[in-house]
Order: C-alpha cells, then structure tokens, then sequence
C-alpha cells in the first residue's frame, strides 16, 4: 500500500493494471492536428523590431490534438484506433502516413477535400516558447463526415471497451456527434462502453450522460460561470457539473495543484500532483484523458485510474514539447 497525501492505494495493483493495457480496446474521436515545433536559440533583438531573433537548430513534427491521445495511449502499450477528420493536403497525408506506420488503422479517418489540416507551430528558444502560430479551419465537419464517423463506430461497436472524445473545438466535436453516440451507446446505466471527454469551453451543453469529463479549472469554472480560487469555488464548480451534466464522474485538474474527482456517489478525492519540475504544460491534458480512459478500459476502478493519470501527467510537464509516457517509465514513477 502506497500513499499521496492521505490517499492510499495499491502499486502493485495499478502496475498490474498497466500490464493489460494492451488488451484494452480504445477509439478516440477528435480534432486531428498536426505539432511543429522551431527550436533554437536567441542572442539578440531584431533591429526592425523589439522581438527576440531565434536562431533555428531544428525543426520536427508530431501528431497533435486527438492523435497525440492516441500517440500516448499506444506509448502505453495499447492500439488505439483514431477517427476524425484531415484535409487532403500535405499535412493530411503525412498524418495518415504516421499513424499508419505506428501501425496502426487509419480507416476511421475521413478526408475532407476542401478542409485544412489544422497545424499547430511552436517556436521554442532555451526551453521557452517565445510564440505559437496556427494554420487550421474551425469549421464544422460536413454531415457526410458525421455519417462516416458514426457507421464507423457502429460498426466496430462490439469491440470497443472505450470511446474518448478528445475535443479541440476545431469542428469534429459537434451536438450530431455526440447524440449520434449516445443512440448507439445507450443511455447511461445499459452502457457497456466507456466514455470519457476532455472537453472544450463552449460545447459543455453536449456531453450529457459521459462517464468522465476532465476539464482543468478555467473551463470548469467558465462552464458553472465562477473563478475556482479555492476548495469553496472548486467543490461548488464539481457538484454543479455532474448535476448539469448528469455524468458519472467529473475530474478537474489544476496543474501545479494537482487534480481533484468528484464521483456521482458524492465522494470527492483530491490527488496532489507528482510533478518534481514543470516545464512544459503541452499535452498534458492529452495524456490525463488517455491514460484514465485506457485504465478504466483496463478494469481499474475511477479513483485509482485518476491517480495512475495524475502520475502520467507528472512525467510529460517535466519534459519541453508534448510527449508521450511509455509504460515503463510510468511504472518507475509509481515505485518512486
């Protein structure tokens, strides 16, 4: 028996639990984008203008958005299966190219002719981002795609031991969708699948009936219409989510503060992060909603599986630029 803070568990249980992840079925639904990352340094300021210069030493690229839940979920040890949405352009293709090399399926990918591949650029100096620039489409995905998505799922159903919906607000996440889930899932109590949501601010009103929802404290906040400052504003915020939105369990996190779940049953358990050293914040969220949705895939109860995410995400705000935990190292850090 270990123990966080007065929150006891069992590491040999949750590192048990690690070791099925590869027998958990999981498909991830999401906006699709594509991480590039400028590194370099800066030495000077640009005499046109009072902004750093940075001096480029390399450039690279990885999967963003709802394919860094799946990147994460296969670093785990499992295969995720990935559905959205790319354009037919270059980055469209390079996505499917990674995915499938993976090894991966991508046949739960539509392509858009006309869309744009969302791509996200950050340009990194001295292990600090000095700016962020995006190229993307924030329209809704046609019905046709809707359609696709949906036959997709419904096809697979009898597979899947998980649906995580990994919202960008960027299109794929829209009301059809997500009534378009629930007709095939059914309501709540028959349900056999998980679902889990890492929301987006602003399409709150669709995500009736999930199993977990995990926003951080801004969206929570911004959803009930308060400031969470304290444990007064952060309690009312979890209770008036799962009443609002009638979910099974609501999982807050707050970065340096660690996270906080709320479960229907009224039971409320704050789990204080792990994290020895914050560098980078990217992505983390990614791998909270993947983690405990392969966990619960896994057959690990909701309190345990928060606390197995809370030790992932401790790992990636400890690395620069969004990356993935493997599971090896995510058992070192439960034995640490």
């Amino acid at each position: 028996m270990a123990e966080i803070n007065g929150n006891y568990f069992q590491s040999d249980i949750l590192k048990a639990h690690i070791d099925r992840f590869s027998r958990a079925k999981v498909f991830v639904i999401g906006d699709i984008i594509m991480d590039r990352y400028v590194w370099g340094n800066v030495s000077r300021i640009s005499p046109e203008a009072p902004v750093p210069v940075v001096d480029v030493k390399m450039e690279n690229g990885m999967l963003g958005g709802a394919a860094n839940v799946i990147r994460n979920i296969t670093a785990l040890g499992a295969r995720p299966v990935l559905c959205g949405v790319v354009g037919k352009d270059e980055t469209g293709k390079e996505i499917l190219s990674e995915i499938q090399q993976m090894g991966l399926k991508s046949d739960g990918i539509v392509t858009e002719e006309e869309r744009i591949t969302g791509v996200k650029t950050r340009v990194v100096a001295h292990n600090q981002q000095v700016v962020r620039f995006d190229r993307e489409s924030r329209e809704k995905i046609s019905p046709t795609s809707i359609e696709k998505i949906l036959a997709y799922i419904e096809k697979n159903l009898t597979e899947i031991d998980a649906i995580v919906i990994s919202d960008y607000g960027k299109g794929v996440i829209s009301e059809q969708i997500m009534n378009g889930l629930t007709t095939l899932l059914g309501p709540p109590p028959e349900r056999s699948v998980i679902l889990s949501v890492d929301p987006k601010t602003g399409n709150f009103e669709h995500y009736q009936g999930v199993d977990i929802i995990t926003p951080n404290h801004h969206e929570a906040g911004l959803f009930c219409g308060i400031e969470i400052f304290d444990e007064k504003t952060l309690l009312q915020a979890g209770k008036t989510m799962l009443d609002e939105l009638h979910c099974r369990s609501v999982l807050i996190t707050q970065g340096k503060d660690g996270m906080t779940l709320f479960e229907k049953g009224g039971e409320i358990t704050h789990i204080p992060t792990v994290a020895k050293k914050v560098f980078d914040v990217t992505g983390a969220g990614d791998t909270v909603i993947g983690t405990i949705s392969l966990a619960l895939a896994a057959g690990l109860d909701l309190k345990s599986a928060a606390i197995l995410s809370n030790f992932a995400a401790g790992i990636v705000v400890g690395e620069v630029g969004t990356s993935a935990v493997n599971a090896k190292d995510l058992k070192e850090a439960i034995e640490k």
